[in-house]
């Protein structure tokens, strides 16, 4: 079943994504010229009947099919009538039906499945201006959602009360800009009230059963995309060739979720939220980069494990990457950050390994943010030379240098800060596995180490046999610093394959 699930979102995501500028232009007949242009370049195989009369030109039994990669399957779009209206004013109106159905189905991994899904709106309205080469669309509606319509696995249908799915924006807003040229571009910006999510499954053939209810409040969108004339949706390669780009910025302001259900028998519970947060993603010939980040997040948990529930907050997570994905022999920039900025988890919690408050419950943070060149020796998104890599064991890339731009661990009293710069020599890591030679320096300062320690030996957390022996690796590694328990530490890799702490050799 999770088969066709997994499918199934990505299909719906694609065709959410590709037809957010597909209405458009400054007659009917070009709207639905360009329609039929813009997703038959996504994939699509249009078919439809269209009758004008007058200023109205109405299309009738309109499909779309389009192949899902990877499978057998396919996603087909069928639209009972739509309605094209020359204002006279230069504006084209579009009305869509209050809904119509979308299905995916096909076979993967030996399962039989068909999806079928239902895209619903109320009042929506949608103009379209500008002149065939650069056109504008500005849409508003009440609500517009989707919704899970019937599902079947194997031949067999599935019951309706074993699965459902609903998702729906409200008071949405938007514009999109569409120029056609040698590409097509397409600037977008959105906004909505809210959108909200509702999810069930029980399962069929026990006890299991889940609920996911929540909604994200004031939705805002920006992106753009860069699409060439001879982009092919079902080839993974085309995302990163040919001129084709995506840069987005989605953002809310706050946001609600409540999971229950049972899980062999045990009934759960969870809910979380959170004062906002972004997701944006940029993808181009050259990079792939996700900057993710979360505000204000609080999570509770209750099991029936435990007779109290588990509570977490935090007051930022963020994780920010940008990779190079095409194979070259030039060397790439890439950077990798992670934060967990002030966790705090309820007193309840600590109470069950720290029971007389010992440690310090001052909220933890941890930080990583990372810059570096790598050089890629492997198409990713090649079938033939993943299947290639793994049979000769060659590395699929190399590292050839790393700056730590900051290194923060602060949690029960301890703190650990650092920085680093580094480059690699790859002459002896030509397998996957072996390593490159480092050559750098790392400046790390540990605060509050000792005491710590101390605090473990009389929680019983540690024995101090086992403190002698951190103290002296410290002792090692390690010279005092200025401040009462404070140790600072100069790690450094020399070409010639040395290691100095401090000056001191020990390796």
């Amino acid at each position: 079943m999770s088969v066709f699930l997994r499918r199934s979102s990505g299909a719906v995501l694609a065709y959410a994504i590709v037809t957010q500028g597909a209405f458009a232009d400054v007659t009917a007949q070009q709207v639905w010229d360009d329609w039929q242009s813009y997703l038959s370049q996504m994939g699509y195989t249009i078919s439809a009947n269209q009758a004008t009369s007058g200023n109205v030109t109405t299309i009738t039994d309109m499909t779309a099919v389009a192949s899902v990669p990877d499978t057998d399957g396919s996603f087909t779009m069928t639209m009972p009538q739509m309605t094209l209206t020359e204002n006279g004013d230069g504006t084209v109106s579009i009305d869509l039906p209050e809904s119509f159905p979308m299905a995916l189905s096909g076979e993967a991994e030996g399962e039989a499945f068909s999806v079928d899904i239902e895209y619903y709106h109320s009042g929506l309205e949608m103009i379209v201006s500008g002149d065939p080469d650069d056109m504008i669309y500005n849409y508003s509606a009440p609500t517009l959602g989707m919704k899970l319509g019937g599902l079947q696995v194997d031949n067999e249908t599935v019951p309706d009360d074993i699965m459902a799915m609903d998702l729906a924006m409200t008071d949405l807003t938007g514009s999109s800009r569409m120029k056609i040229g040698e590409t097509r571009s397409i600037d977008q910006d959105m906004t909505a009230a809210g959108l909200t999510y509702d999810l069930a499954f029980n399962d069929p053939e026990g006890a299991d059963d889940g609920k996911i209810n929540g909604k994200l409040n004031q939705l805002a969108f920006e992106g753009t995309s860069v699409i060439p004339a001879d982009f092919d949706s079902t080839d993974p390669q085309t995302f990163f060739k040919g001129g084709f780009s995506f840069s987005g910025l989605f953002t809310y302001a706050s946001g609600q979720t409540a999971i229950e259900g049972s899980s062999e028998g045990q009934a759960f519970s969870m809910g979380s939220e959170s004062e906002g947060g972004r997701f944006g993603v940029s993808i181009d010939e050259q990079r792939l980069a996700y900057d993710i980040e979360q505000n204000d997040a609080k999570l509770a948990v209750t099991t029936a494990d435990l007779p109290f529930p588990i509570e977490i907050a935090m007051a930022n997570a963020g994780l920010k990457f940008e990779f190079p994905v095409q194979q070259s022999e030039e060397v790439q920039p890439f950077g990798f950050a992670i934060n967990l900025t002030n966790f705090t988890m309820s007193d309840v919690l600590w109470s069950i390994f720290d029971p007389a408050g010992a440690l310090p419950r001052d909220p933890a943070t941890i930080a990583l943010d990372t810059t570096g060149t790598a050089k890629i020796l492997t198409d990713f998104f090649d079938p033939a030379s993943v299947e290639a890599l793994e049979t000769s064991g060659e590395a699929p890339g190399e590292l050839h240098s790393l700056k730590i731009n900051e290194l923060l661990v602060s949690l029960v009293g301890a703190k650990l800060t650092g920085n680093g710069d580094f480059t690699f020599d790859n002459s002896g890591a030509t397998e996957l596995g072996s390593l490159p030679t480092p050559a750098g320096v790392a400046n790390l300062q540990l605060v509050g180490a000792n005491a710590l320690i101390d605090t473990l030996i009389s929680m019983g957390l540690v024995q101090e046999n086992q403190a002698i022996g951190a103290r002296m690796m410290m002792g090692m590694m390690a010279v005092p610093g200025e401040e009462p328990d404070t140790l600072n530490s100069k790690i450094e890799f020399t070409e010639d394959g040395q290691i100095l702490a401090n000056g001191q050799r020990i390796k």
